[in-house]
């Protein structure tokens, strides 16, 4: 559905204001019985909100669209936006209030991996529904959860094995200090390893890290074929800045980003990171008339020079997932949603998604892209097909200490 422009500018109010507004748009007094609340719980503050406010917006985008289609079984959508402020404990903190005293039936929300261990407790503990719209590492399976963005086996694992083929073997892994770069590169070391691959050095720095002198000295000491990208957060803004200064290049050493997207290239400056590399489900680049209308009313509710991306996309599909189980119900309720969304599908931007009943992750194509001077992606790669979901990989062990307790094993 195209909506117009005026219309859409004049719908899409952001901000902690929303819950007003909206209660008034349902009609009559905005009794609870004639709304349905949600929650959206974000870092909107803090290291993290580089990446997490676009995430915020696009959720907004989806709600308001639906309401002004007609809302969810004759009732208006009202958000109830909370910030996680790039801080663990108060994303838990944040979830519990927006679960137990706003009474809200699903929560979008959350981007690092610390985040969502942090409020998976309050969900599996209060038997609600969580909607976490980011990649991850996998190793984790919660009927809680609805995974709409990358497991391994749809991001990770493909861009090494593409790098393999196309750079070289040598890989310098490069991360975040938590739970999403250690796993997800000890999922690399062990592919590498399996695929004739090398590790040749590995570094860790703290979320919100700025001084990357240190390790970009030890990675011209590795001299690697490419460097295996895992940070998260404004420090990507630091490091391809400091990579570029120290004359370092796409073709000297690659870098293949799993949590760069084109969001965070604004941050970045195209200048700086041109001719790098990134694996993901969506590109703003892709070319179909879904994904045209999808950028237009994006750009339209907040800005001409506002980009889409990969967590961008899936926050906004993820909304409309869950209001096709609503739908499917005929209500509401978290535990008769939860039920409904087992293999529910909806053409998102990227294509077609679907929901895998077996473990609640999403059905999805894996891309590779290269970044260009305007800010975008020139797609190089593609499987073309959704690719079904493993967050277990068979190359790790089930035994592995990487898999944390309080969640589902893995399949058997």
């Amino acid at each position: 559905m195209r909506f117009p422009r005026a219309l859409l500018k004049a719908l899409l109010i952001t901000g902690f204001a929303l819950l007003l507004p909206f209660a008034a748009f349902a009609g009559g007094e905005g009794e609870e019985g004639d709304v349905i609340k949600v929650g959206v719980l974000h870092s909107l503050s803090g290291t993290m909100s580089i990446s997490e406010v676009a995430v915020k917006d696009a959720t907004i985008l989806a709600i308001n669209e639906i309401n002004a289609a007609g809302g969810l079984l004759g009732k208006q959508i009202v958000p109830i936006i909370e910030d996680g402020a790039s801080d663990w404990p108060t994303f838990a903190e944040k979830a519990r209030k927006l679960i137990e005293r706003d009474e809200v039936e699903v929560v979008f929300g959350c981007w690092t991996s610390a985040s969502r261990k942090a409020v998976l407790p309050v969900f599996e503990g209060l038997d609600h529904l969580l909607f976490y719209p980011v990649q991850y590492e996998g190793l984790e399976a919660s009927k809680n959860i609805i995974y709409t963005g990358a497991a391994p086996n749809q991001q990770i694992m493909p861009a090494v094995s593409w790098l393999l083929q196309e750079k070289g073997k040598n890989f310098f892994l490069l991360g975040s200090d938590y739970v999403f770069p250690r796993t997800a590169n000890k999922i690399i070391k062990i592919q590498l390893e399996a695929e004739g691959g090398n590790t040749v050095a590995e570094e860790y720095t703290p979320l919100g890290h700025t001084e990357y002198a240190t390790v970009i000295t030890k990675i011209k000491a590795a001299a690697p074929d490419v460097i295996f990208n895992t940070l998260n957060g404004d420090s990507n803004v630091a490091f391809f800045k400091q990579l570029k200064a120290a004359g370092i290049g796409p073709d000297d050493i690659p870098v293949m980003s799993v949590s760069v997207a084109e969001e965070e290239i604004k941050g970045i400056g195209a200048e700086n990171i041109a001719g790098h590399l990134a694996a993901w489900n969506y590109f703003q680049s892709m070319d179909s008339p879904k994904n045209a209308g999808f950028v237009e009313r994006y750009k339209a509710a907040y800005g001409d020079n506002r980009v889409t991306d990969d967590p961008i996309e899936a926050g906004y599909f993820g909304v409309y997932l869950w209001a096709e189980a609503v739908v499917k119900a005929g209500t509401a309720d978290t535990a008769e949603v939860r039920m409904a969304l087992r293999g529910v599908e909806y053409e998102a931007p990227e294509g077609m998604v679907k929901i895998d009943p077996v473990n609640n992750h999403t059905w999805k194509i894996v891309q590779i892209g290269a970044a260009n001077a305007e800010g975008q992606f020139d797609i190089l790669w593609s499987t073309g097909e959704p690719v079904r979901p493993d967050p277990f990989p068979a190359l790790i062990s089930p035994d592995e200490d990487v898999i944390e307790p309080g969640v589902m094993g893995p399949r058997s």
